[in-house]
């Protein structure tokens, strides 16, 4: 064996004096850092340490007791040695199990590398103390709105898979299980099977719901476990399940218990279901209630239906039974007698019209008549045209030997001026002087023609 003394060649006699001074050339030896170590955990003082008795070893006669002490959140124990009379001095037996606060000195033993704590006083946390600090809990929780109901999330009305949490081989699964499918024989459940009490039981009820938030298939889980005493159910008041709980997005349903258990998880949860049984009979819909229902809507559907026709064939009966569709052909003979009498006071409107219209045109005609120019020729009366056209109305407006045109009634005559005419030969009736060729007579009197003097004249 190497004397301790006797070093490698090549590195330093004086050990560093810290560790921050180590190096690779440099190192401590293990027995080096195993001392500090010791050192470090022999100056601390002694503390107050909580947790739960996971193991308990007392052997007959022994006058040192070893039990392990385990946190009730996290998984992590540490060893403890206690003096018999330590434990009998306890106020309340101490068993596996049980909650305790321990007065301890920490050791570390060089040898295995372990620390230990060396206890002078165990106490075990009264019934008292634990409700005294699941109450405060609840009040921190309820003023951060973990309880409020706006929160919680309502079931769905058929599942697809239902996630359990439950204890190994427990009657809380048979109950929730066997009830859920008695309702519904088609549901699916995911079970995560954990312990339900003692120190491992929140890491595993914990990693559990999280793997079942997590399946998209789940659409709510139920965390079930059967009656037990208040000490039995404290996981299910943990603030680290508590708070795993409510940060699901997956609704949760919580079954502890008896109906007067009444863990934390209660309040988090969005459903509480007083017993596993209760838990199985909200989670899915009864098939035998509803048929029923299917049968009752199917039935009051066929009710309205069959009502809706009823009323229909009456009203279609009632409209039979009126004797204008008995005989048809009575509204239109009141309808033809209708035409009948409007056609004929239409032709009695409309000969009224026209005859008003021939009456009024027999006067308008006989204005016409009166005023045109050709009946004041059919009197005797003429007009005396230039060859350009122009109405002759004095005889200052031609000279003598002018070519003339004189129209008449019933034709025209060509004329030339020949001289004035002597006035006192004027007469109404006018006319062309004498067979002698004398000139053309005219009234004066119609449209510009008079005497125009003398002319002479060749019919046309």
């Amino acid at each position: 064996m190497t004397d301790p003394a006797v070093r490698p060649a090549g590195r330093p006699t004086a050990l560093p004096a810290k560790a921050a001074d180590t190096s690779p050339t440099a190192p401590w030896p293990v027995r080096h850092l195993a001392q500090k170590i010791a050192d470090y955990v022999h100056r601390m003082p002694g503390v107050w340490v909580e947790g739960q008795v996971v193991q308990l070893n007392r052997r007959p006669g022994a006058a040192i007791v070893f039990l392990t002490l385990r946190d009730t959140d996290a998984d992590v124990s540490v060893p403890v040695t206690a003096h018999t009379r330590v434990l009998q001095a306890a106020t309340t037996p101490v068993e596996e199990g049980a909650h305790v606060v321990v007065h301890a000195t920490p050791t570390y033993w060089m040898k295995r590398g372990t620390l230990s704590l060396q206890a002078d006083e165990i106490r075990a946390v009264g019934l008292g103390e634990l409700l005294a600090r699941i109450e405060h809990l609840k009040r921190v929780l309820a003023a951060e709105g973990l309880f409020d109901p706006a929160r919680k999330r309502p079931l769905p009305f058929l599942p697809r898979v239902v996630g359990l949490v439950c204890g190994r081989e427990s009657k809380a699964e048979h109950d929730v299980v066997v009830n859920a499918r008695a309702r519904w024989p088609q549901v699916e459940f995911e079970i995560r099977q954990v312990a339900v009490q003692g120190p491992s039981a929140v890491g595993e009820v914990c990693r559990a719901v999280t793997e079942l938030d997590a399946d998209a298939r789940v659409e709510v889980i139920v965390v079930a476990r059967g009656g037990g005493s208040v000490e039995d159910l404290l996981p299910f008041s943990n603030e680290t399940l508590l708070r795993t709980v409510a940060a699901c997005r997956t609704p949760v349903v919580s079954a502890i218990g008896h109906e007067t258990d009444a863990p934390l998880l209660d309040l988090v949860a969005d459903v509480r279901a007083s017993t596993p049984t209760d838990a199985g009979k909200r989670i899915v819909p009864d098939v035998t209630e509803e048929r029923a229902r299917v049968l009752q809507a199917r039935g009051r559907l066929r009710a309205s239906v069959d009502a809706l026709l009823r009323r229909e064939q009456e009203r279609l009966a009632a409209v039979r039974s009126r004797p204008a569709l008995a005989r048809p052909e009575v509204l239109l003979e009141a309808h033809a007698a209708r035409l009948t009498d409007l056609r004929r006071t239409a032709w009695r409107m409309l000969d009224a019209r026209v005859q008003a219209g021939g009456v009024e045109l027999v006067q308008l005609a006989a204005r016409v008549t009166a005023l045109s120019p050709a009946a004041t020729l059919e009197r005797g009366y003429a007009v005396v045209q230039r060859a350009d056209g122009a109405v002759v109305r004095g005889p200052d407006e031609v000279a003598v030997g002018d070519p003339l045109r004189v129209r008449l009634a019933r034709g025209e005559l060509a004329a030339r001026v020949e001289g004035d005419a002597p006035a006192e030969n004027d007469g109404p009736e006018g006319g062309v002087d004498g067979p002698e060729g004398g000139a053309v007579g005219t009234s004066g009197r119609a449209g510009g023609a008079g005497r125009a003097g003398r002319t002479s004249r060749s019919g046309r």
